[in-house]
């Protein structure tokens, strides 16, 4: 078989991903906070860049050392001091301070008191001693059960009322100690119904206890008053989220203005050290070169901010464009809408649709809310399409109004959505209220 050599020419398109693009896909997915730290780690290894903080600076024309580009200045302006957000933030002890303080207070032995700051140190971030037993302090501690047993107790009995317990019905039968109300019955309750009380089986509760079913449910309300993880309130510095909005949309004479929020994005400009040294070196040396590459690297970063700040304008201003009727009206107004349609608007890709809107927040007269709430599945109306969103205000309200002592269930739901003229199964009902965190029918019922 003779085997021939042909030199065959194909012409293809690729994308090829440049360290610029890349840069540029980074950047537009960062929020506003992530940009800002962003641009503080640049500022440190490009030394050609410095953060202003004079607005009476002069303004970089950098057609002054690039003759063969014109990248434009950067309009980010920082006119106020540096805000820090911790300035804001109330100083909340943390779990062990709180119970420290109150051991510190307490008379008791050093020996005690020993035992005690140990098993405050064991506790987790709800409160419980779940990580050690008491054996286990015994024995790394070199004391006696009885020592450590009366330490645990006065643990027990600080403030959050719970703190100390190693299971959830500890937990609570020391809550119930704390408030008076701790009685023969409801410790029963505790110790054996637990899992028949949180699938709501009252009657075969009062059954079994021999009692009436309202006692049972008077029981149950107790219970709802107490807190089952009693460490949650003292959250750590570090579990602290901030949420700054990237945009701002205000209402004004009736149409909507859309603010981008560069108010924390320092002010980009060129050292003048370097930017002397760079007309002043000759072209062909080592230092242009270098100071060259990173003009060039501050150039492209500057770009892609603008950039960044264009692409995520035009995509709010498509969803206010589309949602127009949810900025006047709140959610009842708000329709169903997908990335395609808005990357059709824009003239973009979808991608980049998920990217300017990924992680991002908006802040308009209805309040703070994420970009991808604006992006949601329709579900059949006689009019058109309805925002899932809306059918889930819509259950929440027909449950709002249902009797506790007959909730409705998810088929008498779907049937008063059909009349509605929203065409709905039952499955997605009970899908959007499990969503929304709403128990079942037979868990909502209630016996009194």
């Amino acid at each position: 078989m003779a085997v021939d050599m042909n030199l065959i020419l194909n012409q293809t398109q690729k994308l090829i991903m440049t360290p610029e693009l890349k840069q540029a896909l980074n950047i537009l997915q960062l929020n506003v906070l992530e940009l800002s730290q962003y641009i503080e780690e640049q500022l440190e290894i490009n030394p050609i860049l410095e953060a202003s903080e004079d607005d009476s600076m002069d303004i970089i024309e950098w057609s002054d050392y690039i003759s063969q580009n014109n990248p434009g200045e950067s309009r980010y302006d920082d006119d106020e001091e540096d805000i820090s957000f911790e300035s804001y933030v109330p100083s909340v002890p943390s779990l062990r301070e709180h119970l420290m303080f109150q051991l510190h207070l307490t008379p008791v032995t050093m020996r005690t008191k020993r035992v005690c700051q140990y098993i405050i140190d064991s506790l987790d971030e709800n409160g419980y001693l779940s990580s050690v037993s008491l054996s286990d302090i015994a024995m790394y501690l070199h004391e006696n059960m009885f020592i450590v047993e009366k330490a645990l107790g006065i643990v027990q009995e600080f403030d959050p009322p719970g703190v100390g317990a190693r299971d959830l019905k500890e937990c609570l039968l020391l809550q119930l100690k704390a408030k008076g109300v701790l009685n023969d019955d409801i410790v029963y309750l505790i110790e054996h119904h637990l899992k028949d009380v949180a699938e709501n089986k009252l009657t075969a509760i009062a059954r079994k206890m021999n009692i009436d079913v309202s006692q049972v449910q008077h029981m149950i309300d107790i219970l709802k008053t107490l807190n089952p993880r009693p460490g949650c309130n003292f959250t750590g510095y570090n579990d602290m989220r901030y949420i700054v909005p990237d945009a701002i949309i205000k209402e004004v004479r009736g149409n909507f203005e859309i603010i981008i929020n560069d108010s924390v994005i320092p002010r980009l400009r060129i050292n003048k050290f370097y930017r002397e040294l760079l007309l002043n070196n000759s072209r062909n040396s080592e230092e242009f070169k270098y100071l060259n590459e990173k003009l060039q690297s501050a150039f492209w970063l500057i770009k892609n901010i603008e950039q960044r700040k264009t692409t995520l304008y035009n995509v709010i201003k498509a969803i206010v464009e589309y949602q127009r009727d949810f900025f006047s009206s709140g959610v009842s107004g708000l329709r169903p809408l997908t990335l395609k349609q808005i990357a059709r608007t824009c003239g973009i890709h979808e991608s980049t649709v998920s990217r300017a809107t990924n992680g991002k927040y908006v802040d308009t007269p209805k309040g703070v809310f994420e970009l991808k709430f604006f992006f949601k599945n329709g579900v059949s109306h006689e009019d058109g399409e309805v925002s899932s969103e809306v059918i889930k205000n819509l259950i929440s309200e027909i449950i709002a109004t249902e009797s506790p002592r007959s909730p409705l269930s998810d088929l008498t739901i779907t049937e008063l959505l059909r009349e509605r003229g929203i065409d709905i199964s039952r499955r997605t009902v009970a899908k959007y209220r499990d969503e929304m965190g709403i128990p079942s029918s037979n868990r909502r019922k209630r016996f009194d």
